[in-house]
Protein backbone atom coordinates (compact mmCIF):
# COMPACT_ATOMS: atom_id res chain seq x y z
CA UNK A 1 0.00 0.00 0.00
CA UNK A 2 2.82 2.37 -0.89
CA UNK A 3 2.16 6.03 -1.59
CA UNK A 4 3.98 6.54 -4.87
CA UNK A 5 3.21 10.22 -5.55
CA UNK A 6 1.30 13.20 -4.16
CA UNK A 7 -0.58 16.15 -5.62
CA UNK A 8 -1.62 19.48 -4.09
CA UNK A 9 -4.90 20.55 -5.69
CA UNK A 10 -5.85 24.22 -5.50
CA UNK A 11 -9.65 24.29 -5.43
CA UNK A 12 -11.49 27.36 -6.70
CA UNK A 13 -15.06 28.24 -7.77
CA UNK A 14 -15.67 28.34 -11.52
CA UNK A 15 -15.64 32.15 -11.65
CA UNK A 16 -12.06 32.18 -10.31
CA UNK A 17 -10.69 28.94 -11.73
CA UNK A 18 -9.02 30.66 -14.68
CA UNK A 19 -7.28 33.23 -12.49
CA UNK A 20 -6.01 30.46 -10.22
CA UNK A 21 -4.62 28.50 -13.14
CA UNK A 22 -2.91 31.53 -14.67
CA UNK A 23 -1.29 32.56 -11.40
CA UNK A 24 -0.09 29.15 -10.27
CA UNK A 25 1.30 28.21 -13.67
CA UNK A 26 3.27 31.48 -13.67
CA UNK A 27 4.76 31.07 -10.19
CA UNK A 28 5.61 27.37 -10.66
CA UNK A 29 6.96 27.69 -14.21
CA UNK A 30 4.46 25.19 -15.57
CA UNK A 31 1.73 24.88 -18.17
CA UNK A 32 -1.84 23.83 -17.54
CA UNK A 33 -2.86 20.43 -18.90
CA UNK A 34 -5.99 19.75 -20.90
CA UNK A 35 -9.02 19.46 -18.59
CA UNK A 36 -9.98 16.04 -17.22
CA UNK A 37 -12.74 14.67 -15.00
CA UNK A 38 -16.44 14.15 -15.60
CA UNK A 39 -17.05 17.85 -16.20
CA UNK A 40 -13.54 19.00 -17.07
CA UNK A 41 -12.98 20.16 -13.51
CA UNK A 42 -9.37 19.04 -13.12
CA UNK A 43 -6.10 20.23 -14.63
CA UNK A 44 -2.53 19.52 -13.59
CA UNK A 45 0.38 21.96 -13.83
CA UNK A 46 3.16 20.37 -15.86
CA UNK A 47 6.85 21.20 -16.05
CA UNK A 48 9.08 20.08 -18.90
CA UNK A 49 11.04 16.97 -18.00
CA UNK A 50 9.15 16.40 -14.74
CA UNK A 51 5.87 15.01 -13.46
CA UNK A 52 3.09 17.28 -12.21
CA UNK A 53 2.50 17.47 -8.46
CA UNK A 54 0.20 20.52 -8.39
CA UNK A 55 -3.24 20.88 -9.93
CA UNK A 56 -6.26 23.15 -10.00
CA UNK A 57 -9.83 21.99 -9.50
CA UNK A 58 -13.06 23.83 -10.25
CA UNK A 59 -15.47 23.32 -7.33
CA UNK A 60 -19.24 23.65 -7.47
CA UNK A 61 -19.84 25.14 -4.03
CA UNK A 62 -17.99 27.07 -1.34
CA UNK A 63 -14.87 29.17 -1.59
CA UNK A 64 -12.52 26.30 -2.30
CA UNK A 65 -9.15 25.77 -0.64
CA UNK A 66 -6.48 23.11 -1.07
CA UNK A 67 -6.50 19.33 -0.78
CA UNK A 68 -4.05 16.46 -1.19
CA UNK A 69 -4.28 13.56 -3.61
CA UNK A 70 -2.35 10.41 -2.69
CA UNK A 71 -1.35 8.28 -5.68
CA UNK A 72 -1.14 4.67 -4.51
CA UNK A 73 -0.52 1.23 -5.97
CA UNK A 74 -3.27 -0.35 -3.83
CA UNK A 75 -6.27 1.95 -3.87
CA UNK A 76 -8.62 -0.36 -1.98
CA UNK A 77 -6.01 -1.06 0.69
CA UNK A 78 -5.26 2.63 1.21
CA UNK A 79 -8.94 3.54 1.50
CA UNK A 80 -9.57 0.67 3.92
CA UNK A 81 -6.64 1.77 6.07
CA UNK A 82 -7.85 5.38 6.12
CA UNK A 83 -11.36 4.32 7.16
CA UNK A 84 -10.00 2.04 9.86
CA UNK A 85 -7.97 4.95 11.28
CA UNK A 86 -11.00 7.25 11.49
CA UNK A 87 -11.47 8.83 8.06
CA UNK A 88 -14.99 9.13 6.67
CA UNK A 89 -16.04 8.30 3.10
CA UNK A 90 -17.29 11.29 1.10
CA UNK A 91 -17.62 10.12 -2.52
CA UNK A 92 -16.72 7.06 -4.56
CA UNK A 93 -15.85 7.53 -8.21
CA UNK A 94 -14.72 5.10 -10.85
CA UNK A 95 -11.08 4.51 -9.93
CA UNK A 96 -10.71 7.09 -7.16
CA UNK A 97 -12.16 8.03 -3.78
CA UNK A 98 -12.79 11.18 -1.74
CA UNK A 99 -12.37 10.94 2.03
CA UNK A 100 -12.43 13.23 5.03
CA UNK A 101 -9.88 13.09 7.85
CA UNK A 102 -11.06 12.94 11.49
CA UNK A 103 -10.41 16.68 11.78
CA UNK A 104 -12.48 17.48 8.70
CA UNK A 105 -9.89 17.79 5.90
CA UNK A 106 -10.83 16.41 2.49
CA UNK A 107 -8.28 14.29 0.61
CA UNK A 108 -8.35 11.88 -2.31
CA UNK A 109 -6.98 8.43 -3.06
CA UNK A 110 -6.08 7.99 -6.74
CA UNK A 111 -4.20 5.38 -8.78
CA UNK A 112 -0.48 5.83 -9.42
CA UNK A 113 0.33 6.40 -13.09
CA UNK A 114 4.12 6.15 -12.91
CA UNK A 115 4.92 9.67 -11.71
CA UNK A 116 8.49 9.78 -10.40
CA UNK A 117 10.30 13.00 -11.37
CA UNK A 118 9.91 15.97 -9.03
CA UNK A 119 9.49 19.42 -10.62
CA UNK A 120 12.51 21.72 -10.23
CA UNK A 121 12.98 24.89 -8.22
CA UNK A 122 11.69 27.82 -10.31
CA UNK A 123 12.53 31.50 -9.70
CA UNK A 124 14.11 30.53 -6.36
CA UNK A 125 11.02 28.82 -4.96
CA UNK A 126 9.17 25.51 -4.97
CA UNK A 127 5.64 24.58 -3.94
CA UNK A 128 6.57 21.64 -1.73
CA UNK A 129 4.17 21.65 1.22
CA UNK A 130 0.48 21.57 2.07
CA UNK A 131 -0.36 23.06 5.46
CA UNK A 132 -3.40 21.58 7.20
CA UNK A 133 -4.98 24.24 9.42
CA UNK A 134 -6.49 22.25 12.28
CA UNK A 135 -8.81 23.56 15.03
CA UNK A 136 -7.34 23.10 18.54
CA UNK A 137 -9.78 20.41 19.69
CA UNK A 138 -8.88 18.16 16.74
CA UNK A 139 -5.13 18.69 16.51
CA UNK A 140 -3.89 15.67 18.50
CA UNK A 141 -6.27 13.27 16.76
CA UNK A 142 -5.41 14.73 13.35
CA UNK A 143 -1.66 14.42 13.99
CA UNK A 144 -2.14 10.81 15.10
CA UNK A 145 -4.25 10.04 12.01
CA UNK A 146 -1.75 11.33 9.47
CA UNK A 147 1.19 9.75 11.29
CA UNK A 148 -0.55 6.36 11.23
CA UNK A 149 -1.90 6.59 7.67
CA UNK A 150 1.47 7.70 6.32
CA UNK A 151 3.37 5.14 8.33
CA UNK A 152 6.51 5.18 6.18
CA UNK A 153 6.75 8.99 6.41
CA UNK A 154 8.46 10.77 9.34
CA UNK A 155 6.27 12.62 11.83
CA UNK A 156 8.36 15.24 13.62
CA UNK A 157 7.93 18.39 15.74
CA UNK A 158 7.94 21.60 13.72
CA UNK A 159 9.87 24.80 14.34
CA UNK A 160 7.16 26.06 16.75
CA UNK A 161 4.94 24.20 19.25
CA UNK A 162 1.83 24.63 17.09
CA UNK A 163 3.41 22.81 14.13
CA UNK A 164 3.90 19.14 13.26
CA UNK A 165 5.75 18.07 10.10
CA UNK A 166 4.96 14.84 8.28
CA UNK A 167 7.86 14.36 5.89
CA UNK A 168 7.73 11.90 2.98
CA UNK A 169 10.41 9.48 1.85
CA UNK A 170 13.00 10.88 -0.57
CA UNK A 171 11.66 11.50 -4.05
CA UNK A 172 8.09 12.41 -3.19
CA UNK A 173 7.30 16.04 -4.00
CA UNK A 174 5.14 17.26 -1.11
CA UNK A 175 5.34 17.24 2.66
CA UNK A 176 2.55 17.98 5.12
CA UNK A 177 2.59 20.60 7.87
CA UNK A 178 -0.10 20.43 10.54
CA UNK A 179 -0.79 23.78 12.17
CA UNK A 180 -2.82 24.08 15.36
CA UNK A 181 -5.08 27.09 14.90
CA UNK A 182 -5.60 29.62 17.67
CA UNK A 183 -9.39 29.43 17.35
CA UNK A 184 -12.10 26.85 16.80
CA UNK A 185 -13.15 26.96 13.16
CA UNK A 186 -13.53 24.38 10.40
CA UNK A 187 -10.41 22.63 9.13
CA UNK A 188 -8.86 23.99 5.96
CA UNK A 189 -5.59 23.76 4.04
CA UNK A 190 -3.31 25.97 1.99
CA UNK A 191 -0.15 25.58 -0.13
CA UNK A 192 3.30 26.68 1.07
CA UNK A 193 6.31 27.53 -1.06
CA UNK A 194 9.90 27.14 0.12
CA UNK A 195 11.79 30.30 -0.92
CA UNK A 196 15.47 31.14 -1.19
CA UNK A 197 14.50 34.81 -0.71
CA UNK A 198 11.00 35.55 0.62
CA UNK A 199 11.20 39.25 -0.29
CA UNK A 200 12.16 38.58 -3.90
CA UNK A 201 9.48 35.91 -4.27
CA UNK A 202 6.88 38.19 -2.70
CA UNK A 203 7.73 40.97 -5.17
CA UNK A 204 7.43 38.61 -8.12
CA UNK A 205 4.09 37.26 -6.88
CA UNK A 206 2.73 40.77 -6.30
CA UNK A 207 3.65 41.65 -9.87
CA UNK A 208 1.50 38.69 -10.92
CA UNK A 209 -1.47 39.95 -8.88
CA UNK A 210 -0.98 38.42 -5.42
CA UNK A 211 -1.59 40.54 -2.31
CA UNK A 212 0.42 40.68 0.91
CA UNK A 213 -1.53 39.66 4.04
CA UNK A 214 0.91 39.36 6.96
CA UNK A 215 4.57 38.68 7.79
CA UNK A 216 6.05 36.50 10.55
CA UNK A 217 9.58 35.44 11.48
CA UNK A 218 9.98 32.66 8.92
CA UNK A 219 6.96 33.02 6.64
CA UNK A 220 4.78 35.54 4.85
CA UNK A 221 1.06 35.07 4.21
CA UNK A 222 -0.20 36.02 0.75
CA UNK A 223 -3.50 35.98 -1.13
CA UNK A 224 -3.47 34.86 -4.76
CA UNK A 225 -5.52 36.65 -7.47
CA UNK A 226 -8.29 34.06 -7.12
CA UNK A 227 -8.72 34.85 -3.42
CA UNK A 228 -6.97 31.90 -1.80
CA UNK A 229 -4.33 32.29 0.89
CA UNK A 230 -0.91 30.66 0.76
CA UNK A 231 2.46 31.12 2.46
CA UNK A 232 5.99 31.95 1.37
CA UNK A 233 8.34 30.26 3.82
CA UNK A 234 12.04 30.70 4.53
CA UNK A 235 12.75 27.01 4.07
CA UNK A 236 15.40 25.88 1.61
CA UNK A 237 13.75 25.06 -1.76
CA UNK A 238 16.05 22.07 -2.28
CA UNK A 239 16.35 20.59 1.22
CA UNK A 240 12.95 21.65 2.54
CA UNK A 241 13.99 22.78 6.02
CA UNK A 242 14.99 26.06 7.63
CA UNK A 243 18.66 26.86 7.18
CA UNK A 244 19.12 24.08 4.64
CA UNK A 245 18.05 21.33 7.07
CA UNK A 246 15.99 18.50 5.58
CA UNK A 247 13.15 19.22 8.04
Amino acid sequence: MSIRWTYAFIDRPAARDGRAGDFWTAVTGTRRSEPSGDSGQFATLRADGADACVGVQRVLSGEGGTHLDFSVDDLAGFVASALRLGAAPVAEHEGWSVLRSPGGQLFCAVPWHGEAVRPPVVHGSRLDQVCLDVPPHAFDAEAAFWSALLADWESLPGSLPQFRVVRPPAGLPLRILLQRLGEERPASAHPDLACADIGATRARHEALGAVFVAAFDHWTVMRDPSGGTYCLTGRDPEAGGLGGRPL
